[in-house]
């Protein structure tokens, strides 16, 4: 019995180093990033993946439309605030959210979920998203442009009022108004 115990903790052992090692594999294919965005008023911060176009077309075929993005690659892309906010005038309490997306054509659906820590895709392949989580969903216009931006990114720029979180990729770019809340 105890020869029994032994083999299936080492099996365990190794399923779960497999499993670890796998992971690094695919996160070197699409590194690791943080982008914050800080003001008197507000703290914002997003932990994202980015993979590389590497010559393949991207909306509508790696990524299709219509059906939920992890928003980047590997585990779920997340965002903090450490404030209230107004996203396209819908309030977004502080906190840390997972951010899934739905792109389409013309318009994003862009989705803050309170669900956070989740590797980005089940092992179907299937968005690992709990849409009853979801705490905000907006829709967003994209803007088709002539600059191809090779690598997955996330931004935030501001004009010197309200920040505002870009995302690029391709010829893609997405612009999310954000507001700090009273």
């Amino acid at each position: 019995m105890l020869f029994i115990g032994i083999g299936v903790g080492i099996l365990i052992a190794l399923f779960i180093g497999v499993d670890f090692m796998n992971m690094r594999y695919t996160k070197s294919f699409s590194p690791e990033e943080t982008v914050e965005y800080k003001s008197d008023k507000v703290h914002l911060e997003v932990f994202y993946n980015r993979p590389f176009k590497k010559g393949r077309q991207i909306f509508g075929a790696l990524v299709p439309y219509n059906q939920v993005w992890r928003t980047g690659a590997n585990e779920a892309t997340t965002f903090s605030t450490n404030r209230d906010l107004l996203v396209e005038g819908k309030r977004l309490p502080a906190g840390t959210y997972s951010l899934w997306t739905i792109p389409g054509e013309n318009t994003w659906q862009i989705m803050f979920n309170r669900e956070i820590g989740q590797w980005g895709v089940n092992a179907n392949g299937e968005p690992n998203r709990n849409p009853q989580a979801d705490v905000l969903s907006i829709p967003v216009q994209s803007v088709t442009q002539e600059r191809v931006f090779e690598q997955f990114t996330i931004e935030f720029n501001s004009d010197g009022n309200e920040p505002e979180m870009v995302l690029y990729w391709d010829k893609t770019l997405v612009a999310i108004p954000i507001e700090v809340s009273k």
